[in-house]
C-alpha cells in the first residue's frame, strides 16, 4: 500500500503545479501589474484543456498502457517549462500565456491515466480512503510549491531559473514513473484488453454513444455529476477573490505569498489527510453533512471581514484564520468528494472506469472553472459584499442539497454500506 501511496502522491505533485502557477502566481503577477479583476478571472480560459479531457479518455482507456501515457506526458511537461524558461513574462505575455495551456493539456492527459491506474491499484474502503488522501494531498503540495513557495522566491530567483527548477522536477518523475513497480501488472491487463479487443469483444471501440450510454447508466452516476459540478462554487468564489481583496487592503504579494500560498494550503493539505483517515472509521454520508455545514458558517465569519478595509495586525490575523478555516474545510471535503467519485466509478465495467472517473472529473473541474472565471465579474460589477453573499448563498444551497442526500439521496446507501464493522 505504501508503494502505491508514494506512487500516486508523486504524479498529483507534479499534476498540480500548473494549477499553483496559475490559481496563486499568476493572479498576483497580474493584479501587481494594474489588471483588473475581471481579466484575471478570464485567466481561468487555460484551464480549458481539463473540460475537454473527457473527449480523449477514451483512448487513454484503449490504446497503450498507463505507464506510457504517464511518462510521455511527464516527459512533455518537462520539454514546455524547459521552452518557458526561455521566456520573459514582460516581454512574452503570449508565449507564458501558450506555455501554461500546453502545461494544462499535457497535465490534464496525465490525469486521465494517473486516475484510471488509481481506480485499479485502490481496493477497499481503507485503502479507497487512503489513496484519495494521497490523490488531494499531493496535488495541493505541487500547487503550493508552485504557487505559494514559487512566488516567495521569484523576485530573487527569476523566471527563468524557476521554470528550470520545474524540468529537472518533472524528468526526475518521468524517470521514476518509467520504472515503477507498482504498474508491473497493468502491463499485462493490458494485452488481456487487447486479446478481448481483437476477439471481437471491443464493439464499444467504434460505438461512442454505447460507451455514453454506459456511463450514465452506472449506478449513483446522475446525482454524482450534478453534485460535482456544484459543490465548489461559493467556495471556489471566495477562495478566488478574498485574497484579491486583502492584495487590495490589507496585505503585500509577498505576505499573501507566505499566508495563503503556503500557510492556508498547509491547512487545505491537513484537511484532506484527515479525511483520508475519518474515512476508515465513519461513513461519507455523515461526514459530508456536518463538514458542508461547517464550511457555511466559515463563509459567514470569512464575509463579516470585507466590513473591514483598514489595515491593522488584528485584521491580518483574523484574515489568516479565515483563509485558514477555508482551505481545511475545502480539503476535506475535496478528498470526500473524489472518494464518492471513485465508489460511483467502481460500480462501471473495468474497460470504461477511466473514462467514466474522467467525466466526473471534467465535470467537476467545469463547475470549478465556469464559474472562477466570473467571481471577478461580479465583484467588478457589484462590489466584494454584495459577491460574497452570492457566494455564501451558494455555499447554503450545496449544505442543502448534501444534507438530503444523506436521508434519501445517493450519499444515504454510502452511509448504510460504509458503517464501521
Amino acid at each position: 500500500m505504501n508503494d502505491k501511496l508514494v506512487f500516486l502522491g508523486l504524479l498529483y505533485f507534479v499534476q498540480g503545479i500548473p494549477y499553483g502557477l496559475q490559481s496563486s502566481l499568476l493572479p498576483v503577477y497580474l493584479r501587481g501589474a494594474g489588471h483588473s479583476l475581471t481579466r484575471i478571472g478570464f485567466t481561468k480560459i487555460l484551464y480549458f484543456p481539463w473540460v475537454l479531457k473527457v473527449l480523449w479518455a477514451p483512448l487513454v482507456d484503449r490504446v497503450g498502457t498507463k505507464r506510457r501515457w504517464l511518462v510521455g506526458t511527464v516527459s512533455g511537461l518537462a520539454l514546455t517549462c524547459l521552452t518557458s524558461s526561455t521566456l520573459a513574462p514582460e516581454a512574452h505575455i503570449w508565449g507564458v500565456a501558450g506555455t501554461l495551456l500546453a502545461m494544462n493539456t499535457l497535465a490534464s492527459v496525465q490525469d486521465i491515466a494517473v486516475d484510471g491506474a488509481a481506480v485499479g491499484l485502490l481496493k477497499g474502503r481503507g485503502e479507497l480512503g487512503l489513496g484519495n488522501s494521497a490523490q488531494v494531498v499531493g496535488y495541493k503540495a505541487g500547487s503550493v510549491f508552485a504557487g505559494g513557495g514559487l512566488l516567495a522566491v521569484i523576485d530573487v530567483a527569476g523566471w527563468n531559473w524557476m521554470f528550470m527548477l520545474l524540468t529537472f522536477v518533472y524528468a526526475g518523475v518521468a524517470l521514476f514513473v518509467w520504472g515503477a513497480p507498482v504498474l508491473d501488472d497493468e502491463g499485462v491487463r493490458g494485452q488481456q484488453a487487447d486479446c478481448s479487443r481483437k476477439g471481437g469483444q471491443g464493439a464499444d471501440a467504434v460505438g461512442p454513444w454505447k460507451v455514453w450510454r454506459k456511463l450514465l447508466a452506472v449506478p449513483g452516476t446522475p446525482w454524482t455529476m450534478l453534485y460535482v459540478l456544484t459543490y465548489k462554487l461559493g467556495e471556489q468564489g471566495a477562495v478566488t477573490m478574498f485574497p484579491l481583496f486583502l492584495l487590495d487592503h490589507h496585505m503585500t504579494a509577498r505576505e499573501l505569498g507566505f499566508w495563503n500560498g503556503i500557510i492556508a494550503m498547509g491547512f487545505s493539505i491537513c484537511g484532506s489527510s484527515l479525511g483520508g483517515l475519518l474515512l476508515a472509521q465513519f461513513s461519507i454520508g455523515a461526514m459530508m453533512r456536518r463538514v458542508f455545514v461547517l464550511r457555511t458558517i466559515s463563509m459567514v465569519f470569512q464575509s463579516s471581514l470585507l466590513t473591514v478595509l483598514e489595515p491593522s495586525p488584528l485584521m491580518k490575523g483574523m484574515a489568516v484564520l479565515s483563509m485558514s478555516v477555508q482551505h481545511f474545510l475545502g480539503g476535506l471535503i475535496t478528498t470526500l468528494t473524489f472518494t464518492t467519485m471513485m465508489y460511483c466509478t467502481q460500480r462501471a465495467e473495468e474497460s470504461i472506469q477511466a473514462t467514466h472517473y474522467s467525466f466526473l472529473a471534467t465535470l467537476e473541474v467545469l463547475g470549478k472553472l465556469m464559474f472562477g472565471a466570473l467571481a471577478g465579474g461580479l465583484v467588478d460589477w457589484f462590489g466584494f459584499q454584495v459577491a460574497f453573499l452570492f457566494f455564501l448563498t451558494l455555499s447554503a444551497g450545496t449544505a442543502l442539497h448534501v444534507w438530503t442526500a444523506t436521508y434519501t439521496g445517493a450519499l444515504r446507501e454510502h452511509q448504510i454500506k460504509d458503517q464501521p464493522k
